[in-house]
């Protein structure tokens, strides 16, 4: 059996360590291409057996998670449920708090200070001790292994002392119960700012959750889009989301579609025109076809897509993922050394030692080295992704930050790829309306821009009609072909020396039949897009296989200096080579002759617009036509990894001055867990800042 991708919904996960504890399991088991989100509660293998699937699941519910079922929604019992905690544990902390301060004798017996602290302990042996049993399992102890520590010793402590009746000097009931308390608050926060961290997959993935309505033998059924099949008619009014991608079979509609390109601007749709899955009809009822549904369609592969960018880690998370992993080890360690140093070294006492040993396990926090890294790189995914950029992996964000050069393909690129024909000049004998004719019938053949617009205009005019045998497209070259009376041609790029403005050839034979002069606009956003990158320190390049003579045109139009003219793909590989050891670079590019150059560069790029080679070659691709988009991505990139490192200072900062405060007596436990609790909360809510942050 060949080896098929298995998802899975895993829901319990709480944070970066729960990912990797599933992580780890699945590697010791020999899976391949593992993906664990703990956000999205996603887990991705490839497996090529039934039975080890299967075995994989008992295993990963053996660590303390549950797999749901697919389409199932898991729905938390009420006891399960965080907020219920809270306030159950909160009904019996504040009276033992209570006592600290009121003058009422009775909550000083510590029989009454045992009842109240015993069911906040049971919630909290449930809570953490399961979640601290299953992380140890897993091989990677988390947080609640330190929370669990602290807040049974304060307990055990409290109870030998009630048992033996040795005292108020003895009684820390109301540290067990704070520390438990405090910590559920944290992790109430944390969670539900983890999930506006995600917010962006989220919302896509509502927009698929649409019924469309099918069109079958004259009758309208109303259906869900996942019930839709490739053919199915469907009728489209105005208000409603285009369910699926398809094509315009009859009416015309406005269609927004600022949710995939950011641009506010509807697209007037009329017949034979494409439609993408989750836009909005503004205006306008159509009858359409459905082309591509479920994973096929653009949306499901932007979402697959964004939640595979979310996984991938920058390399600056690899100094907190290996802190992490052994942080909890360490922190024990250095808990047992301060009690140790304080009762036989210090001379202090149990009480004392025991509580500054407390102390240092509820104080420290790996949770937030784990959150540094993720929570930022989905904030900056999901606000580029609302500005119409789609970044395929967080590891891009951290790659373009020292960006020294960007290369630009000239057509389709900073050109608008829309061509028309300033001149034919057919060569002596030769018929115009027969070079019109082959040239038609070798370019419908090529989704090529040139070609495109080459048709577009010449479908008009008179032509003699030839049938083609075969075409074939040649990367950076042009078209041959060859037709039924078995003459061959080839239309395309050639190298010249010529001064002149014909940029096409057209031969047949090998004999040349005429000379095209084409051109086409420079896109409006062009120059001022050069003058932000300059002011970025950037340097821009121009790289084209075009003429020399209109290569230099259009870069001294925008500003460019460098200028790369005639160059033909492996030419191209070439040119990136050599930016690429000065310093870091960005290909920006749309045609199939780019797709090896996308793939060199540090970085590619590539418009919406683009061949499908192209954008399965780039990192990034610009679901608009806004050229500003470019900037734009750098800002948020930039930004991104500027909030990761103040994540990871901040986590980092905490501990390393939190711990040896412990460590020396200076902090109460219940001071600890009110700090530890809340150190997550500014990991994530500095992450969120970069919803709304403004980029500069």
């Amino acid at each position: 059996m060949a080896e098929q991708l298995v998802e899975l919904s895993v829901t319990g996960m709480h944070c970066n360590n729960c990912a990797i504890s599933v992580h780890k399991l699945l590697e010791k088991k020999g899976f391949h291409n593992i993906l664990v989100d703990f956000a999205s509660e996603e887990v991705k293998f490839s497996a090529d057996d039934e039975t080890r699937v299967q075995d994989a699941i008992k295993s990963i519910e053996g660590l303390g998670y549950k797999v749901m079922e697919e389409g199932d929604v898991y729905q938390e019992k009420f006891y399960e449920k965080i907020e219920n905690k809270l306030i159950f544990c909160t009904l019996f902390t504040v009276p033992l708090l209570s006592a600290m301060v009121l003058p009422w004798h009775f909550l000083h017996l510590p029989v009454v200070q045992l009842l109240l602290c015993l069911p906040v302990f049971v919630v909290g042996c449930l809570h953490f001790g399961r979640s601290a049993w299953s992380s140890l399992k897993g091989g990677v102890p988390n947080m609640d292994v330190l929370i669990f520590i602290g807040s049974s010793s304060a307990f055990i402590y409290s109870l030998i002392g009630t048992l033996q009746q040795l005292g108020m000097r003895y009684q820390f009931y109301e540290t067990c119960a704070t520390i438990i308390t405090l910590v559920l608050l944290g992790n109430l926060f944390e969670k539900r700012s983890v999930t506006q961290t995600t917010s962006a997959v989220k919302d896509l993935v509502k927009i698929q959750l649409v019924n469309a309505n099918r069109v079958t033998n004259g009758e309208v059924e109303v259906i869900s889009a996942r019930d839709v099949r490739p053919g199915d008619t469907l009728l489209v009014n105005t208000g409603d989301k285009i369910p699926v991608d398809g094509e315009v079979l009859s009416g015309d509609a406005s269609v927004n579609e600022s949710m995939l390109t950011g641009e506010s601007i509807p697209i007037e749709n009329g017949k034979y025109d494409k439609l993408i899955g989750g836009t909005l009809v503004e205006h306008g009822n159509i009858t359409m076809i459905a082309t591509k549904v479920g994973s096929n369609t653009v949306l499901s592969q932007i979402i697959d897509l964004m939640k595979k960018a979310q996984a991938a880690k920058p390399p600056v998370q690899k100094l907190g993922d290996q802190v992490a992993a052994i942080f909890v080890p360490a922190v024990i360690i250095i808990a047992l050394l301060t009690f140790t140093l304080t009762y036989f070294a210090g001379h202090a006492g149990l009480q004392r030692s025991l509580m500054n040993a407390i102390a240092v396990l509820v104080i420290s926090c790996p949770c937030a080295m784990g959150l540094a890294t993720p929570t930022a790189v989905m904030v900056g995914l999901g606000r580029a992704a609302k500005n119409g950029i789609l970044i395929k992996g967080g590891d891009t964000i951290e790659a373009v930050t020292k960006t020294k050069y960007i290369v630009f393909d000239k057509t389709g690129t900073l050109t608008t790829g829309k061509f028309h024909i300033n001149n034919i000049k057919a060569e002596p004998g030769t018929d115009i309306e027969t070079i019109r004719g082959v040239i038609t019938a070798i370019e419908e053949r090529s989704s090529h821009p040139i070609a495109r617009s080459l048709v577009n205009e010449l479908k008009n005019l008179p032509q003699q009609k030839i049938i083609l045998r075969s075409v074939a497209e040649e990367k950076g070259l042009g078209m041959r072909a060859e037709d039924v009376e078995g003459n061959h041609y080839f239309l395309g790029l050639g190298k010249t020396n010529a001064e002149n403005d014909f940029n096409v050839s057209l031969y047949k034979n090998q004999v040349l039949l005429a000379q095209i002069e084409i051109d086409d606009e420079i896109k409006p956003q062009a120059a001022s897009l050069i003058a932000s990158l300059k002011k970025m320190g950037i340097i821009p390049v121009l790289l084209s296989g075009d003429k020399k003579s209109r290569c230099i045109k259009v870069a001294k139009a925008i500003g460019i200096d460098e200028v790369h003219a005639e160059k033909l793909p492996g030419e191209k590989l070439t040119v990136i080579d050599i930016y690429k050891k000065k310093g870091e670079t960005i290909m920006v590019g749309d045609g199939i002759n780019d797709a090896p150059a996308l793939t060199k560069a540090d970085v590619g790029i590539s418009m919406n617009d683009s061949s499908h080679i192209a954008i399965q070659s780039a990192r990034v691709v610009l679901l608009n036509t806004d050229l500003y988009s470019i900037v734009k991505f750098l800002q948020i990139s930039r930004h991104t990894l500027i909030t990761i490192k103040q994540n990871l200072f901040w986590a980092f900062a905490y501990n390393i001055v939190a711990i040896p405060i412990a460590a020396l007596g200076f902090l109460n436990p219940m001071v600890g867990a009110f700090a530890m609790a809340f150190s997550d909360v500014v990991v994530i809510g500095n992450s969120l800042r970069l919803k709304a942050k403004r980029l500069d």
